[in-house]
């Protein structure tokens, strides 16, 4: 088991940081997990554009891929492609398609492979940024549901599900969560533009619901109230924060697709205020 190197306490094998001290654990993996790690292939990919970005993803001979149905722009005639379920058998496929609708997702995933060098671009289906994390072996990071693009086949695509019953009811992205582990490169997309906040041990900060787009798994999710009755009714925020504390990095969106289609409604008047009544609509409806 591996030692903090600032206060020398015993630390878990995939810990990124120390229980003791807080401090980063940058060389904290395994020699298993450096193993594993350095047999996946590292992939070759390029983004561009801005608030309409591509993932242009170039493959070497037998390189696989995988994505959501639907997500792909294009790719060169040498690249083969097909829509499976995942899983061994039949009732690992069942359940895996379950677990995909539970989180936004569709029912058949879509691979990859290139027979000889070859390239497939993605996008998402709105406007927005695509965040690429390039996971070390056994480790997680938590997206918000229907944010899936693309990922290498080592990386596991499962779902999450909160811990307390507020963050449940009230938050933007309700109950389950996706969770996406390493090792290999996993591309998301959220709306408009991103902001990554890298939160220290008990470093707290309150997001709108359903403006998170990603979390660690070391980061502590909650939602709470606003503080007032007067901020509730008046505020034009909701009645509902999303609590995030630290350790571990924060992505927030700068536009969710249910703000999108608020503004796009054909009785909209302007502002993007929520009354108290809107907000707590979260409790049977969530943001994508």
């Amino acid at each position: 088991m591996p030692f903090c190197t600032s206060c020398g306490s015993q630390v878990a094998d995939q810990a990124r940081f120390c229980p003791g001290c807080g401090s980063s654990l940058a060389g904290g993996a395994s020699p298993a997990a450096a193993t594993t790690t350095a047999l996946v292939e590292p992939l070759e990919y390029t983004i561009q554009g801005d608030n309409l970005q591509v993932a242009r993803i170039k493959l070497k001979p037998g390189q696989e891929i995988y994505a959501e149905a639907g997500k792909m722009l294009y790719k060169t005639a040498n690249v083969s492609w097909e829509t499976r379920m995942t899983g061994q058998g039949l009732g690992q496929k069942i359940w895996g398609a379950l677990k995909r609708k539970l989180i936004g997702e569709s029912l058949f995933l879509t691979y990859f492979r290139a027979s000889s060098p070859g390239e497939v671009g993605f996008a998402g289906n709105y406007p927005g940024r695509i965040q690429v994390f390039d996971l070390p072996a056994g480790r997680s990071v938590l997206v918000q549901r229907d944010s899936f693009l693309m990922a290498q086949t080592t990386v596991e695509l499962n779902i999450a599900l909160v811990k307390k019953l507020g963050a449940g009811f009230f938050g933007g992205e309700g109950f389950i969560l996706e969770k996406l582990t390493g090792p290999g490169a996993v591309f998301i997309h959220g709306g408009g533009d991103f902001v990554e906040f890298d939160l220290a041990v008990g470093e707290t900060i309150q997001v709108d619901t359903g403006c998170v787009v990603s979390f660690d798994e070391s980061v502590n999710y909650d939602i709470q109230f606003v503080g007032s009755i007067k901020t509730a009714i008046f505020g034009g925020e909701g009645i509902f924060l999303a609590t995030l504390t630290g350790p571990g990095k924060v992505i927030v969106q700068s536009m969710t697709l249910e703000k999108l289609r608020r503004e796009m409604m054909p009785t909209r008047t302007g502002g993007d205020e929520r009354g108290p009544l809107g907000a707590l609509g979260g409790i049977f409806s969530s943001e994508d």
